[in-house]
């Protein structure tokens, strides 16, 4: 499975995670608005977090990752993000609340993933790119786990206090 190597700074002053190692030099950024669905209980307690594998026919298939996808032109995020949910969960989200940034160089691209928590969704799921779903908490029991995902899983742990591995049958790995 890739691991996130250290964080690179590009020509143009870029930070970014290469997946692999492998220096693939100046190359366009993609964006993604990428959707964090927490679940809370009565007293506003973040619990699990939603993950979905990818599917079949995309580049990692299988790997688990949080929901979404790229920005459309002349999106802003809080669009693309409805917009990608609607389109691969059929659901309907409310309010976005823009959450972190990383930029992870693949193989087949660069991307710069803008997480977003959300909270609150109407609609039943449905996994329209026939995805699997998952329901998780730390560690995830859910794996391959795609490397894009692992700094959410990191925040998490920072953030509810978490010092045991991220994922079941991995070392722990808070680090970058």
């Amino acid at each position: 499975m890739p691991r996130p190597t250290a964080s690179t700074v590009s020509e143009a002053g870029q930070r970014f995670t290469s997946v692999d190692g492998i220096a693939r030099g100046e190359r366009p950024v993609t964006d993604v608005a990428v959707g964090v669905l927490i679940e809370r209980d009565a007293a506003g307690i973040e619990g699990r977090f939603l993950l979905t594998s990818r599917p079949e026919g995309k580049v990692y298939a299988g790997y688990w990752e949080f929901p979404g996808g790229k920005f459309e032109p002349g999106e802003t995020l809080d669009q693309a993000l409805r917009r990608e949910l609607h389109e691969e969960l059929g659901i309907t989200i409310g309010a976005v609340f823009a959450w972190q940034q990383e930029v992870f160089d693949y193989p087949h691209a660069r991307v710069r993933l803008h997480f977003c928590k959300v909270y609150d969704w109407t609609g039943d799921f449905e996994m329209r790119e026939a995805q699997q779903m998952a329901w998780s908490g730390l560690p995830v029991v859910v794996a391959p786990v795609l490397p894009g995902t692992l700094p959410v899983l990191r925040w998490f742990a920072a953030e509810r206090g978490h010092a045991g591995a991220l994922v079941v049958g991995e070392a722990v790995d808070h680090g970058h």
